[in-house]
């Protein structure tokens, strides 16, 4: 008796759930029910009810001024987790412990989960007294370096939404902005006690963050104006080479 083929198991629905997402591209980022049904040859019923469950699940959001659909948080935070896993943190790790020799601190590779920086790999340092090991460790992201660069990065309503709850969101959304526009992030001592640090994401081809780097050291090495002249430059070129490597940036090999 011969073997099924996978593709006789096939699911029509969930076949054209993922025909829908893969509608979308980097020149057409929104789209209407009446473009998705011509593109998708389905009628508009089916197209309706295929954005309303993706909707509900966060693969897909509505704008509501124009009522065009563009992909969710959600397929960001697949994608997110299937660099991690395979790719990221392996490929990351040269530049993490070339960061580590250079600036003679521990470094960090974390990544965001909901309002959380959860810190997956590491390079400790050799000096005597260096940062505790964050691995493995989930901190709120809104009071670490790695957090805040992560933050800073997303949409405002996705900002917003992981402040929630939070004292002073305002003065923290105001923060995030400086953040952004600097392209890294410092933490003195918000994190932990005696703790500074410089963080700066790591985008994919689309701008959307992945992961971030993160420098850490005891307080009492670092001055803020050491922090921004000499450890900045270092952890920014590193997420660049970190970007490069995995292919993200444009012309990367």
């Amino acid at each position: 008796m011969s073997k099924k083929a996978k593709s006789d198991y096939l699911i029509q629905s969930v076949s054209r759930a993922l025909d829908l997402l893969e509608a979308f591209s980097a020149k057409e980022g929104a789209l209407g029910v009446t473009e998705l049904a011509r593109k998708l040859k389905l009628h508009k019923n089916n197209v309706f009810r295929l954005l309303a469950t993706l909707e509900t699940r966060g693969y897909v959001e509505q704008d509501t001024e124009t009522e065009r659909y563009r992909l969710g948080a959600k397929v960001y935070e697949v994608a997110a987790v299937f660099l991690q896993h395979l790719d990221l943190r392996r490929q990351a790790r040269p530049y993490l412990e070339s960061l580590a020799a250079k600036s003679g601190e521990t470094t960090y590779l974390a990544v965001l989960e909901r309002a959380s920086a959860v810190y997956v790999d590491m390079v400790e340092c050799e000096q005597a007294v260096r940062v505790a090991p964050r691995l493995g460790r989930r901190y709120p992201a809104a009071v670490t370096a790695a957090g805040q660069a992560l933050l800073a990065a997303l949409p405002r309503a996705q900002q917003e939404a992981a402040l929630a709850g939070q004292a002073e969101p305002g003065t923290i959304l105001d923060r995030l902005a400086r953040v952004a526009a600097a392209g890294y992030a410092i933490d003195q001592e918000e994190g932990e006690p005696g703790v500074v640090a410089v963080a700066a994401p790591i985008h994919d081809l689309a701008r959307r963050v992945v992961a971030a780097v993160e420098c850490g050291a005891p307080a009492f090495r670092w001055t803020l104006e050491r922090l921004k002249g000499e450890l900045a430059p270092l952890v920014a070129g590193a997420a660049s080479q970190i970007e490069a490597g995995l292919g993200l940036r444009p012309g990367a090999p």
